[in-house]
Order: C-alpha cells, then structure tokens, then sequence
C-alpha cells in the first residue's frame, strides 16, 4: 500500500487525535494501546543491554518540606517558625521528637552539604530512609525544577517575557511542563520527554510497541514523536470488550470474533462470494490498529502467564499495584523483545492547601500519601533485585512543583523547585545531588537568593539537566539525540550535571 507524504502525515495525525479523544487505551472499547506509528528512528540492541526508566508522578504538587523535613539546628527553627502556626490539629509542623525516632541525623551525604544542612523523613518514609542509610540506593535531588534558562533571583525578578515557565505556580500547565520538556510545554503539549526517549529505542518489529509503558492513563510524558505508550492496567493488559471470553451473548460468541477477524483481514472472497477491501487510508488504519491491539494483548497476556511470588510483598494501594505489573513486565522483557523501556506510574492527591498533616504523612506522621510512596517505591526496588535487574532500573519522583514553605493556616500553597528521589541500582545512593536552599534564617527563607516569596524555591537543577543525566544513564550518547529529546538543554552550558550514577 503506497501512502505519499502527505498522506503519511495525515495519517500520523490520525493516529495521534485518536489517541488523545479517548478511543485509544483504557478509554475504548476496543482497547486501541498504541505504539510505534511508524518510522522510528530505531536503536536496536539485544536485552542483554536491558534498561528501564520508571517515572513515578506525584499530581497535586507534592510538598518536599514535610517529605524531607530540615533537620539541621538553623534550618529546623525556621521551618518550625513557619510551619508551627495555628493549634495543634492545623499546624503542618513535624517535631523533631518523632523525627528522632527514625535516627534522621543517619539521613546525611556521605559528604557535607556546604552550609552543614541536614534533612531527615517521617516514619511514613522508613522503608526509603533505609535504601539511603544502609543500602545506599537511593538519593535526593534538591531543587529541581522546569527552567527556560539558568535564572537566579536578580534575574527572576527582572524577567522577560520567555525567560520564565509559562504560567508559573499553575497545576496543568506546570505538571504538563515537567513531562514535555518543551519551551511551549504548558498545558496542551502533545509530546513529553519520555517518549522521545523512547523514540531512539523504537525498535521496527511488532514488539516495538512495548517500548513505552504506561499504567496510570493518559500521560504527556509518554508521547513522542513516534511513539505512544502502551496501556496497562494493574492485570497486565487492557482487555478488549468485544473479545472477552466471559461474555456469554453476541460480544463472546464465535460469530463476533469471526466477523472481527474478517474485517481487520481482508481477503478477495468471502462466503457470500464477495470482498471487503477497504479503500480510504483512515478506514485501512483504524483496521490495523485494531489488529495490531488485539495482538499485543495477546502478546502481553501470553507474557505475563508467570506471576512471580515476590519476597517482598506489593501493598493493595494503587501506587503498588501499578509498580507491580511494572515489575512483572520488567521479568516478561524477553518475551516482550525489548532492550529499553519506559514506564510510568502516578498517585494523585498532593494539592494541601490545608489538611496537610493528616493527608500527607498522617497525623503521627507514619501514614498517609507518603508511607503510600514508600511501601510502593520499596517493594520495587527489592522486586527488581530479586529479578536480577536492580542496576538496570532507575526509578526516580515527580510532581507538578513543589510548595511554599510557610503556612496558610492548614497546608501549604503551590511552589516551584521541590526535592525528589532517585533509586536504583546503579544510583550512587546516600547522597543529596543539586544545592540545598539557605534557610538560616526566616528572611533568606522566605525570599532570599534561593527563594521566591513564602518559602518556593527558585530551581537551581533545570528538569532538563536532570533528564539529560537519566537520558545518557539509558544510553543517549549523541548530542543530536539527546536534543532530540531535550531540546531546551543546551539552553544550560557547562554547568555541572548532578552526579547521580556510578561513572
């Protein structure tokens, strides 16, 4: 079949606004998980090379003050200054009395950070302080965040017209930010820069389409040029409804499947001796596409037969669940026939404008979102060692932003640079990467050179040097490609990338 260029492009498009109405994925009926739209700038290596990019996504803004609690004497009376407001069922401050109990002066780098800054975790993070402090497999990033340039606080306040994220402190347009990488990366992008990344890896047979894996629905991060993710739900692979073998009636009868069947392979006779053979590009392509989901959840389904007994076991929440289906297609990469993945996962519910404590890391600070994170995050960790992958994993945190760090009575409000960690095999763990803002004071950390007003942090690591660390990890080693997939990066020459890897 001969598509012209035009035609190709129109059939790109075709592809991608299908997607994105909902008729793709777990939106449809039909079950449309798609991938590999085809001309992959194809990077084709055997699985021995295997690695995999997991991207956990925190929505709401997850506030890293009471994720990583400043603990070191100045920088703990400020936060307590500004934190231990109200009565004590409103205030958003962790004493330093629970935070002892988890030995938080253990949570250190193994070398100083410049102002002797420390910061420690609640017992909701217990698990995660332990891949810091014993095993050394995981690390903190401090003040990361979306940048358009290097800016400090002389140039925040002077700012131009693009030289500032676009609509700076805003939910959709700041998490869709994070995720695409791009100048114009507010709300509305249609690319992130996890799908470009797997736009280099896009392997040309079938088994491409498992390049891109995402078990949390709809996500920009996912999306490349080439590329869109393959859905899953927590049972592996989306089922197609008119193929269920449960359904008793017309939709599970052989008749249906057959005329399925018949419709998404057309062939020059027919029972009632005629032919169908489609002739408008979009009807050839919604056929392919159908066939091509109907095989792959064959493809998942077959992969998945083999469910592990972990040793460390998933919890029943949502974040676990995804991480765990994660896990098992990590063990199904062979029979999957990928060399580098994708993946990502999401929990939603970080927005505390007020109800922080109780939500966040619960009233005595061992539940909540937060010990939802640690149990989820920790089992995978310990599942990739058990499969033997552990340094072929990096799993690292997201969210829309972080928050300020004074109080509004009950929560806290939307921010910009925020803390997020990075685990994995291969991550020089124990360590805090990037620079720790000054909060010495109440002054410098409120609007100091580090801060914007009430406490939000001015990113001092750019989302994009960050990606370009996770990217060269996975095996981008061309300046082409890695612009490619982080077109903004060389809008920060020469400054020192995070050392998160063993080099």
């Amino acid at each position: 079949m001969h598509i012209s260029k035009f035609e190709s492009l129109q059939r790109r498009e075709f592809l991608r606004r299908t997607a994105a109405l909902g008729l793709a994925g777990t939106a449809g009926n039909l079950a449309l998980s798609l991938a590999g739209i085809g001309e992959a700038a194809a990077q084709n290596a055997s699985t021995d090379d295997y690695k995999a990019l997991v991207c956990v996504f925190l929505y709401g803004g997850n506030d890293h003050d009471n994720t990583f609690v400043p603990y070191d004497t100045g920088s703990h009376n400020v936060y307590q200054a500004l934190r231990n407001v109200g009565d004590a069922a409103s205030n958003i401050y962790a004493p330093k009395t629970k935070l002892t109990l988890l030995q938080p002066t253990n949570l250190q780098p193994t070398s100083s950070l410049p102002l002797g800054q420390q910061y420690a975790v609640q017992a909701a993070m217990g698990k995660m302080a332990n891949l810091f402090n014993v095993d050394r497999k995981m690390g903190v990033l401090l003040n990361v965040g979306p940048l358009m340039k290097p800016t400090n606080k002389n140039s925040y306040t002077n700012a131009k017209t693009g030289d500032l994220p676009p609509k700076l402190f805003s939910h959709n347009d700041q998490f869709s930010l994070w995720q695409s990488g791009l100048l114009e990366g507010a709300e509305g992008a249609t690319q992130g820069w996890g799908g470009r990344l797997g736009d280099l890896f896009l392997g040309s047979d079938n088994k491409a389409h498992f390049t891109c894996i995402n078990a949390a629905g709809n996500a920009v991060f996912m999306s490349g040029q080439n590329v869109l993710p393959y859905q899953v739900t927590k049972s592996g692979a989306v089922a197609i409804d008119s193929l269920k073998s449960s359904k008793t009636t017309l939709y599970g009868s052989a008749e249906v499947k057959n005329a399925l069947s018949t419709l998404l392979s057309p062939s020059t006779s027919s029972t009632a001796g005629t032919s169908y053979q489609p002739s408008h590009w979009m009807e050839q392509e919604w056929a392919r596409m159908v066939k091509s989901s109907i095989d792959n959840q064959q493809i998942v389904t077959s992969s998945l037969q083999t469910t592990p007994t972990f040793t460390t076991a998933f919890e029943n929440d949502s974040l676990s669940a995804q991480l765990q289906i994660v896990a098992r297609l990590i063990q199904a990469r062979s029979s999957l026939g990928v060399s580098k993945q994708v993946f990502f996962v999401s929990l939603g519910g970080f927005d505390h404008h007020d109800g922080l404590k109780n939500a966040h890391a619960g009233a005595d600070g061992t539940g909540g979102l937060l010990k939802m994170v640690n149990d989820a995050m920790y089992s995978f960790y310990k599942a990739t060692e058990q499969l033997g992958v552990a340094d072929k994993v990096t799993t690292f945190t997201a969210s829309d932003f972080g928050r300020t760090l004074s109080s509004n009575g009950d929560g806290s409000d939307h921010g910009w640079g925020s803390h997020h960690m990075v685990m994995g095999g291969a991550v020089v763990g124990g360590k805090f990467w990037g620079t720790a803002p000054d909060l010495s004071t109440v002054a410098l950390a409120l609007d100091g050179p580090d801060t914007v007003g009430q406490g939000r942090l001015l990113p001092s690591t750019s989302v994009d040097e960050f990606a370009a660390v996770l990217a060269r990890w996975m095996g981008v080693t061309e300046s082409s490609q890695l612009k490619s997939v982080l077109p903004n990066y060389d809008a920060f020459p020469g400054r020192e990338p995070p050392k998160i890897f063993v080099s």
